[in-house]
């Protein structure tokens, strides 16, 4: 009933955020990482056997537990890599433009370029199961995965979950008009699945008979992004992008959003970024950020990095972060590789690794 009077009244609810606290409480953890290796666009991690594959724009590339700081060069893809999962034997990969392509195992070869009567396009994230199954997130069905600011500044609700059989079966659709799902993780019969745009993240049915969502997770302070599984039996979460009170303001005032879409170049967007501060003409500049030309660190800001632990019941026990002054933003995957907990900063183009140390050994990160 008050959201019924809400739009007869033109009443606007306060455009807020939830504080990070408790167990996301900032700190400067993600800076202090060691760096494995520099890269252009570092982007989708995954264990590969003894060996820690990651994805570069058109390159995937492998890091072995011998020689951490030489990566090899393993495939140069024809079109920008936007998804990755391992299997035993294979590599199942997700390139913009062209559709999934399998390596290795029985399937090697294997070129998915539609998902059902869809094409395989903006696929923001994948996850292998028992018995050559593939989930698959595709994010937008208006926009490609580097235009992702503008599917969020659109309000777009059209990403689609889906279950895919490589022995040749129709795929099945698990769940559409999702607000840019980005990651997924499979745990026996249901998939958790991270909505970045409705900040939270949702438990689907995997097999398909249900078809219902059930949130799990919610509110969050920022854009969560892909999921991978942990060693205490729960999950790593990567929040690529922090909300704030601006971006939500600007959200809710269409007529300004679209002719900002419309009139003034992407990368001065009032909007979330992987890495901001790079400009003078950016949004939220003057004294409010910056300080004699030193960015606070308890500064509103566009870019953030944050990796959060979550236990077996997909709750929050511990964060990693990286705050406004920091250097070690735009956290897009985080993987459990060789006893530490690798992370790829696209903000910043680098791959890091922290010690690996168990939740229940260890405070809060200082």
């Amino acid at each position: 009933m008050s959201g019924i009077l809400d739009r007869l009244l033109s009443r606007r609810q306060a455009a807020t955020v939830p504080s990070m606290d408790g167990v996301l409480r900032p700190n400067e953890a993600l800076d202090h990482a060691r760096v494995l290796v520099t890269a252009s666009a570092p982007d989708n991690l995954a264990r590969h056997g003894s060996m820690l594959v990651y994805s570069s724009g058109p390159d995937l590339l492998g890091i072995s537990d011998q020689s951490p700081g030489n990566p090899a060069l393993l495939h140069h893809l024809d079109g920008t890599v936007t998804a990755l999962a391992a299997g035993e034997n294979m590599l199942v990969v997700a390139i913009e433009g062209v559709g999934i392509r399998i390596i290795g195992g029985a399937h090697n070869g294997t070129l998915l370029a539609k998902i059902g009567e869809r094409p395989a396009r903006c696929i923001t994230a994948m996850a292998l199961a028992a018995g050559d199954i593939l989930f698959v997130c595709i994010g937008s069905a208006q926009n490609d995965p580097q235009h992702w600011q503008r599917d969020l500044m659109e309000m777009r609700a059209t990403g689609s979950v889906w279950r895919i059989d490589l022995r040749g079966k129709e795929p099945i659709c698990l769940a559409d008009r999702l607000a840019f799902p980005n990651g997924i993780l499979a745990r026996g019969d249901t998939l958790i699945v991270s909505e970045s745009w409705g900040h939270r993240l949702l438990r689907i049915d995997a097999r398909g008979k249900t078809g219902r969502r059930e949130i799990i997770l919610e509110d969050l302070p920022g854009y969560p992004g892909r999921l991978t599984p942990a060693a205490n039996g729960g999950a790593w979460l990567a929040v690529f992008a922090p909300r704030s009170q601006l971006i939500e303001f600007v959200l809710r005032e269409r007529t300004y959003c679209k002719r900002m879409l419309r009139e003034v170049p992407q990368e001065l967007w009032i909007a979330p970024s992987l890495r901001a501060g790079i400009s003078f003409k950016e949004p939220m500049q003057g004294g409010a950020v910056k300080v004699h030309g030193i960015f606070k660190p308890w500064a509103p800001t566009r870019s953030y990095g944050l990796a959060v632990e979550l236990d077996a019941n997909l709750a929050p026990i511990r964060s990693f972060h990286s705050r406004a002054d920091g250097n070690r933003h735009g956290i897009v995957s985080v993987c459990e590789w060789d006893g530490e907990v690798v992370f790829a900063s696209r903000g910043n183009g680098v791959i890091c690794a922290l010690p690996s140390i168990p939740s229940n050994m260890q405070d809060q990160p200082k």
